[in-house]
């Protein structure tokens, strides 16, 4: 349950591309530390939809500037927008790797991975700011930031093909709310329905009741959708849906006069713009809930949160509105190479810093994530231990503007043992 939703809306476009002459496997040998930045700040889903984690891991890397940089040497960004489409990203990952000449790719946030067969061919490390697809689960030499235990030998995802998802998150409310009926709402398209069928499945396994509700994507009809949860009796609504999509439900739900116990969002929806996204439906926003395996980011009693804010409000002050929990997690991936870069002698190799990201000791971001690692496990089997972070949104919070305040005593203290569910993605 640590990938974010956001495949709702993805309509993938098909990957070309050519090779170009390959880059040294170590350092630039120059003053400064060459690190790419992959990101499909324009796309069909949006300019906002993927750019958090490049801020993020932006705002990162300038404030160690600042503090004199690694090794004595700055770090040098290089940026390219893929445009979201898989022949756009080969072409940024061959710009990036051949002519920019990058030591390793961070917060790499797209809508179409098709350059990670390059990425990996060439021996680069890439700390994923937010995986969206599952070249994560892949391919050796990429990182997402939740960890993976799968063989990631490039022939096919997790084991033969089969990926596993945990239930925590299920049990969490059923356990905290008391809950015992829920609903999935999902696009007439094949990647939402391919996630919500996850929910579902996940869902019935800790006991719910489920009712599955499908729209259409171009024109999707939420009053009817909002009746049938109303004549259901619905306590929880989860979806395989964009913020567009959410926002509409939530504003037939209020229409119906429909009352859930929770309306819960993924980490990509988990943001400021929640404030006035949700204006015209406060009646769902009251109950609107968030689950991640990282921090909430407006939790600033945490060290490391208070330091990403300020790195934020230094940089992007005008970006105050729309934080994000995807700004906190490019800033973990940032912070993730950075000490895999700061583990090496003073000229870095790819070798040296994939020493640092393979080795069996988790890693937390400096207490930003859930302690993940890449050591290759077996298949799952039985029972898994398992920890989430969970926030609820507050209209009289943050000083009356309302705001994400956590529901669980700490990061890695809400855990349960629960069964690990099988699905081919």
């Amino acid at each position: 349950m640590r990938r974010a939703a956001l495949l709702a809306a993805l309509l993938l476009l098909p990957a070309c591309g050519s090779r170009l002459p390959a880059p040294p496997p170590s350092s630039t040998g120059t003053a400064e530390l060459r690190i790419g930045l992959l990101t499909s700040l324009t796309s069909p889903v949006g300019s906002e939809t993927f750019s958090g984690p490049h801020y993020g891991a932006e705002a990162f890397f300038r404030t160690l500037d600042e503090h004199g940089g690694l090794h004595g040497r700055t770090v040098r960004l290089f940026t390219c927008d893929d445009g979201g489409s898989g022949a756009g990203n080969q072409e940024c990952v061959h710009q990036l790797i051949d002519r920019d000449r990058v030591l390793a790719l961070v917060a790499t946030s797209v809508l179409d991975y098709a350059g990670a067969p390059y990425v990996s061919a060439q021996g680069v490390p890439d700390v994923g700011g937010q995986p969206i697809g599952t070249a994560y689960d892949r391919w050796p030499h990429l990182y997402g930031i939740y960890g993976s235990h799968a063989p990631r030998d490039g022939h096919s995802v997790g084991w033969d093909g089969t990926l596993y998802q945990s239930t925590e998150v299920y049990r969490f409310f059923r356990e905290r709310l008391k809950a015992t009926s829920a609903a999935v709402v999902a696009y007439n398209q094949a990647d939402s329905a391919r996630y919500a069928g996850q929910l579902a499945q996940g869902l019935r396994a800790e006991g719910f009741r489920v009712l599955t509700q499908t729209v259409d994507f171009a024109l999707p009809g939420f009053p009817a959708v909002a009746a049938a949860l109303k004549a259901d009796g619905t306590e929880l609504v989860l979806d395989a849906m964009d913020t567009r999509g959410n926002v509409a439900l939530c504003q037939a739900l209020d229409a119906a006069g429909v009352r859930l116990t929770a309306k819960v969002t993924n980490v990509q929806n988990w943001s400021e713009t929640v404030r006035d996204d949700y204006r015209t439906a406060p009646g769902c926003r009251s109950v609107l809930w968030a689950t991640s395996a990282s921090r909430n980011y407006a939790d600033t009693a945490q060290p490391a949160v208070r330091e990403f804010r300020a790195a934020m409000a230094r940089w992007y002050p005008d970006r105050e509105n729309r934080l994000s929990a995807w700004e906190l997690e490019g800033w973990a991936a940032a912070r993730w190479l950075a000490d895999a870069l700061a583990s090496c002698p003073e000229d870095p190799t790819r070798a040296c810093v994939e020493r640092f990201l393979n080795r069996p000791d988790p890693y937390d971001a400096h207490g930003l994530l859930l302690p993940a690692s890449f050591t290759p496990q077996p298949r799952p089997a039985g029972l898994t231990r398992s920890c989430l972070n969970a926030a609820r949104w507050q209209d009289g919070a943050a000083g009356g503007r309302g705001g994400w305040v956590t529901e669980v005593p700490d990061l890695t203290t809400t855990c349960f043992d629960v069964p690990q569910l099988p699905y081919r993605p």
